[in-house]
């Protein structure tokens, strides 16, 4: 059968979104972006003040459920809307650091900072080198109201505890304390399907819009989970959707997340073998990296409490950081993020503290052809690592010490003996949800330097799970970074883009 597009994007996520409305711009190009969610949004969606969509149970989020380390588990929400976890997150607009480069032709550092400025429309430093002015996603820092007085204590409180200022988060400087840049105007998180579908592509997007949305080039589609990908020998023709219907397409574009994308190429019997057999899934195609060695940044929340008044109705929760050195990573290896928002009403605020730079490594798996993967994070192994976040929550205590907030937990008797604060981490591990790695670049590994799928034709795998490391910060700029050379690699290069 004929091609009915010449590319479908699997998954309106960050990347998918970035390169389908990059492709949409191409006017010979007919490109259909499938999404599992709907593509409407709810108002605590376009609230930027609102971390709703990440709770338990949210039609916008598939609450995947995880195991963090032995006997601890979790459930780990990524968006399922159109515009993805960039459009239910903490809207952090944070690059990876010069010491993130992943060792591949195309994805040096300067080639990564072509991508940011090209995505970006920084409100305060746009038209500085570095810095973007005319990128579909508007940058920002909190300022006048929308800056919460927890974020000028926050960094008065690094600097006297004797760390340095970090004045532009973005500039790829040496880490340490500074505010956090995001991307919200007005109140409303500008999410990338906002971003790219509706300035670059020309499509209506909001609340009330049909489940199907089209133009001349660009076709999204709701509401339409994939099953499989559809293969005719080692060539990628198609999607099958679990309705039963499938799509034809001259190229296959994953762009399903780090959990979705492994999950669809292992229920299309694209994986390990001898995984794939034990699960009863007939192997296609052999690839041992699918799942494999995947990084995610733990984290624990400390919650403290002050006398601020409630924070303005438009203003983010994330505000400033301290990026750290907690074990000889002049890049930093640690960061402690003040939420300067409760996450439920009249609750405290909180300082995350995330272990950014981890040895351990993780694993997803298909335990039954069509069920849920299962997905084993193995956080904490290491002494190295445990040593390191008991480091940042005390980094974290001193912060509160120096005129934050009042500490709620953990008590001092915890925060002085290494036993008991593994313990008090252990109890309290939760993870920033910046899974990357599951289908990683390499020779060896999953895909190529332009994110084709080894050994299969017309496949590409186009999100976070292709970066062997996650990043040092968090990672929605990079997700979008990604689809802005995805959109290079398939001939779809802006004007003034370098290469």
């Amino acid at each position: 059968m004929g091609a009915e597009y010449d590319v479908v994007v699997v998954g309106g996520g960050s990347a998918g979104c970035a390169l389908a409305g990059r492709l949409a711009a191409v006017r010979a190009c007919r490109v259909l972006l499938l999404e599992a969610g709907p593509v409407e949004w709810a108002p605590e969606i376009l609230d930027v003040a609102s971390l709703a969509a990440t709770g338990p149970g949210h039609p916008a989020n598939w609450d995947h459920p995880v195991e963090l380390r032995t006997g601890s588990t979790a459930a780990v929400p990524r968006g399922r809307v159109l515009g993805g976890s960039g459009a239910v997150n903490g809207a952090v607009w944070m690059r990876a650091t010069p010491a993130d480069g992943w060792d591949q032709p195309g994805w040096t550092w300067v080639e990564m900072l072509a991508r940011y400025v090209r995505s970006e429309s920084d409100a305060d430093l746009g038209g500085r080198p570095g810095h973007g002015v005319d990128g579909p996603v508007p940058v920002g820092r909190p300022a006048g109201a929308l800056r919460h007085p927890a974020a000028d204590r926050f960094l008065a409180a690094a600097a006297s505890c004797g760390f340095p200022a970090e004045t532009d988060k973005n500039a790829g400087g040496a880490p340490g304390a500074g505010l956090v840049p995001g991307n919200a105007v007005d109140g409303v998180r500008v999410n990338p399907a906002m971003a790219y579908l509706r300035d670059v592509a020309g499509l209506p997007l909001g609340s009330g819009d049909a489940p199907v949305l089209r133009n001349d080039t660009l076709t999204v589609r709701g509401d339409s989970p994939a099953e499989r990908i559809v293969l005719d020998g080692t060539r990628a023709v198609g999607v099958r959707l679990t309705d039963g219907t499938t799509v034809h397409a001259g190229e296959v574009v994953l762009a399903a997340g780090s959990v979705g994308t492994p999950h669809l190429l292992l229920r299309s019997g694209i994986g390990p073998a001898d995984d794939l057999r034990a699960a009863g899934v007939e192997v296609r195609h052999h690839l041992a990296g699918v799942g494999r060695g995947f990084t995610d940044h733990p984290a624990v929340l400390l919650p403290f409490t002050t006398a601020d008044p409630s924070p303005h109705p438009h203003a983010r929760a994330a505000q400033a950081a301290l990026d750290l050195d907690a074990g000889a990573d002049p890049a930093g290896d640690c960061e402690v993020l003040l939420f300067a928002r409760p996450f439920v009403p009249d609750g405290p605020l909180h300082l995350m503290c995330q272990l950014m730079h981890p040895d351990s490594r993780g694993t997803l798996t298909l335990p039954a052809p069509d069920g849920p993967p299962h997905i084993a994070y193995g956080y904490l192994r290491t002494e190295h690592d445990r040593r390191r976040l008991r480091h940042a929550v005390r980094v974290a205590a001193d912060l509160l010490r120096a005129g934050v907030g009042t500490r709620v937990e953990p008590g001092g008797e915890v925060l002085g003996s290494d036993r008991a604060l593994d313990g008090w981490i252990a109890t309290h591990l939760t993870t920033a949800q910046h899974l990357c790695g599951t289908a990683a670049m390499g020779p060896h590994a999953v895909v190529d330097p332009e994110l084709r799928v080894h050994g299969l034709e017309q496949l590409r795998v186009v999100d976070l799970s292709v970066l062997p490391v996650a990043p040092r910060r968090g990672t929605a700029a990079t997700a979008v970074a990604v689809g802005e050379a995805a959109a290079e690699f398939l001939g779809a290069r802006p004007p003034g883009a370098a290469g």
